[in-house]
Formats: C-alpha cells, structure tokens, sequence
C-alpha cells in the first residue's frame, strides 16, 4: 500500500479518535504530508457537503495515486450474462437455502455465480465477485480468506463459507478436521466480518437481526442516491448518510460497537460496494451510474417508488441489460481505503475506535496506544509504513481471540489468514506488536453480549 494513503489515514484518525478536528501541530503535520487538489476531493467543490472540519482533502494522493485513464465502454465485454444457468431463481429458505447481510454474494447466489445453497469455497468466491462485479483479485481474495477463517473452516480440504447462516449444505466444503462447533456464516459475524452503522440492516441489539433489510433504512438510502450522476460522484454524495447512519447507532444503540476491523474497515463497504459494482456502464455513464431502478433490484425491494416498496428478503437480482466496470477497470484495495478516507474526510469520528457503554450517546473512544501496549502511538502512525503495520497486524493478533473455541488447533485455523496478512507486510519494518489488549473492550457491552 502506498504511504501517503496510510499518512492520511493516521491523520484522520489522531483528530477523529477523540475529537471532530485537527489542532494546531495536526494541521502543520497534515500540511507537510498530503497535497492538496480540489480535484482529489470531491466533497471540497460541493457546497452543500463543506467539511465540518480543517481537514482539507486527506485523500487527495491516494486519489490520485489510484487514478487511471478514462472508463471505455465495451458493452460486448461488460454486458453481464443472467439468462440460462444464471437466470435468477430465488432461495428456497425451506430447503436450507442461505442468504445473508451483503446483498452482492446473495445476488450471485441467486443467479448461479455462486452455489444457490449459498455455500462457497474460496477460490469461487474471487471468480464470481471478479467476474460480475469487477472486484479486484486482492481486495475479492482478502475478504474471501478473511470470511473463511472467521466465519467458515479454513481447516476443510475445499475452504469456504456461507453468505448466510449455518447450513445443512456446509458439510461437502465445512468439514475440515478440528472443528469444534458449527461455522455461524456471514449472519453469525457481528463485530467480527458484519458490525453496526449498515446503511439498510439495523443494529443487531436494536432490531434483533443485522442481515434482514429494513424497509425505512432502505428508502432513506434511496432518497440519498443522487439521479443522473456519475458513480463515483453518487458515493461521494453519500457522506451525510453515512454520517447520520453513525449518530444513528449512537443515539440508539446502547450496545453500540465499531471495532477496527469490522466497524472502521468494512462498514464503510456498505456505502462504498453499491456506487463502484452495481451501477451499471454505459456510453453515457462509462463510470457508471446507479439508477434507482438498478438499486431496488440489487436489493431485493419490489416497486417503484416508496409508497410501494416491498422487500423480498434474499431475492436480490442482477438487472437486465446491466454492465459491469470496464475490464481493467477492477476496483481494488487502494481505491476502497481512498472511499474509507473520502467519508471519514467529511465525518472523522468514522474512524473511531470504541462504543456505548451500555446507555445510547455514552461512546467512548479508544486509545490506540493503549490498544497495543505502547508499540503503537498516534503521533508514530505518520511514520514510514506504520499504519499498514497497525491495522494488518491487530486483525492478526485479535483473531485468535475472535475464534474461540471454535478449533482444536487455532493456529493451523488460522494460517490463511495469517499468509494473506504477511504477503501485505513482506518488506516492510514493522514495529512488532505482540498482542492486543483486549481487556479495554470489555467495558463495551456490544463486545461483550454473546
């Protein structure tokens, strides 16, 4: 990963872990480090999304360093196929079907990219999000490994998960030696794959369930996607609902916790995924666009307008006539962290480690020095590669904890995930950090509740 995006990421969580914007030396350090272009920073030239702080455009770099040539349409090579083996058929829940909180693998499943069963092995997991959605080898191949090991068993011969819940159908592919209890699926994964603050689920202890859509959450998201505008500029434009999204959870999940992982890492997908793999291309749109009709299909929500929308759970449907990214257009982990950093740009608390301490509006931040024993600091994190170090070694050194007892051995659990980690560290110094200390979630109930 290149450091200048990591220097912006330091940057804003040093002002967002405990406070809404930057002092003084903050400011001069952001100066010396990130450049500023108003074209790198599309929040910067909408009036109506000024930032709420002096943080300028932290992204700007890694916007640019992530930029390429003009989208090109190839509608022959872009047009995704949903007819024959992958005309749609929706699940059949009674026959063990699973479907789960990421609309994206249910919408896969349901067309046959995917087992319909909902269960998937590794390897069909890259291929299919790559194939439909133009999802990156290594951003497709992280959270696929990432979702085996903490959600499936990585100890069977054919490594894989379910997009949804436990399944009578794991058995062929969740069947590895030293599997001590039943793998949970992706609906099983709060706070370690799935966490608070979704766009369209609701927060586990509020609603009882974080993977059924929620009809009011889902016109709100609706009413937020901007009509006849560019995909990228309709993610940016998301950033004040991702913001309220936030103090949502705040306000009214007493429970509420956003971890590093889940919460600062992968919450902001379900605002980042719908603009960049289910806008379709066009010759009007090469960067696509995502109409609201595109949407609601994505989605599984019947209707045309909100007056009568109806949600199918787990029928989420690829559209007709709907075209992927340009080929050679994949969108990849530098460009998820640039989105991460374009909303955090805007709301900073986005990127803060903590929770409610068990009554709604009582969150309290984490220290990250204090998370890691003294081998990291804030201030430190703008040096050299040390904020990859940090957030790629604490999902290491927290993921034994996350098991449990769910494997005899642990440690061969965990070795996929372990030599994904280590391919991203190869060649960087790395300050060692040897454990994370835990013990400062506990006072958050959200980590604590089973």
């Amino acid at each position: 990963m290149r450091p200048h995006m990591w220097t912006a990421l330091a940057i804003l969580i040093s002002s967002g872990a405990a406070m809404p914007r930057m002092d003084a030396v903050q400011l001069k350090m952001f100066m010396e480090h990130v450049g500023e272009s108003a074209e790198g920073c599309p929040l910067a030239q909408a009036a109506k999304m000024k930032a709420e702080s002096a943080l300028g455009c932290p992204f700007a770099k890694a916007r640019g360093a992530t930029k390429r040539a003009p989208a090109k349409f190839n509608a022959k090579e872009q047009l995704i196929n949903i007819y024959g083996e992958h005309a749609f058929v929706p699940p059949d829940f009674k026959a063990g079907d699973q479907r789960g909180p990421c609309p994206g693998l249910n919408a896969l499943a349901n067309h046959g990219y995917l087992p319909h069963n909902g269960v998937a092995d590794i390897a069909t997991m890259i291929k299919a999000t790559n194939e439909v959605y133009g999802m990156s080898i290594d951003l497709g191949g992280f959270l696929a490994v990432y979702g085996t090991v903490l959600d499936g068993n990585p100890l069977s011969l054919n490594p894989g998960f379910s997009i949804g819940g436990p399944s009578q159908h794991s058995q062929d592919i969740l069947n590895g030696l030293g599997l001590l209890g039943t793998p949970t699926g992706l609906s099983g994964s709060h706070n370690k794959y799935e966490s608070d603050v979704s766009p369209t689920r609701g927060d586990l202890y509020v609603v009882g369930n974080s993977y059924h859509v929620q009809r009011d959450r889902f016109i709100e998201y609706w009413h937020a996607i901007p009509e006849d505008t560019l995909a990228p500029q309709q993610y940016t434009a998301l950033a004040p609902f991702h913001k309220k999204r936030f103090i949502d959870s705040e306000t009214e999940n007493g429970y509420f916790f956003y971890p590093p992982f889940s919460g600062i890492l992968v919450s902001p997908a379900g605002y980042s995924f719908p603009p960049r793999f289910m806008a379709t291309h066009s010759d009007e749109y090469p960067e696509g666009y995502l109409s609201r009709e595109v949407f609601t299909s994505f989605f599984g929500v019947k209707g045309d307008n909100p007056d009568n929308f109806e949600v199918k759970q787990g029928w989420e449907r690829i559209p007709e006539n709907w075209y992927k990214r340009p080929i050679g257009d994949d969108f990849s982990i530098p460009d998820f962290l640039a989105d991460v950093l374009e909303h955090a740009s805007y709301y900073p608390r986005l990127l803060s480690i903590g929770g409610n301490t068990g009554k709604p509006n009582t969150f309290a931040p984490i220290d990250v020095e204090d998370l890691t024993g003294g081998v990291f600091k804030t201030a430190d994190l703008l040096k050299s590669n040390n904020l990859e170090c940090f957030v790629l070694q604490i999902i290491q050194a927290a993921a034994p904890d996350q098991l449990g007892t769910m494997f005899s051995d642990v440690k061969n659990a965990l070795l996929p995930l372990t030599d994904k980690l280590q391919q991203l560290l190869d060649g960087k110094s790395c300050p060692q950090l040897q454990s994370v200390n835990m013990k400062l979630f506990e006072k958050y109930p959200g980590y604590t509740k089973p």
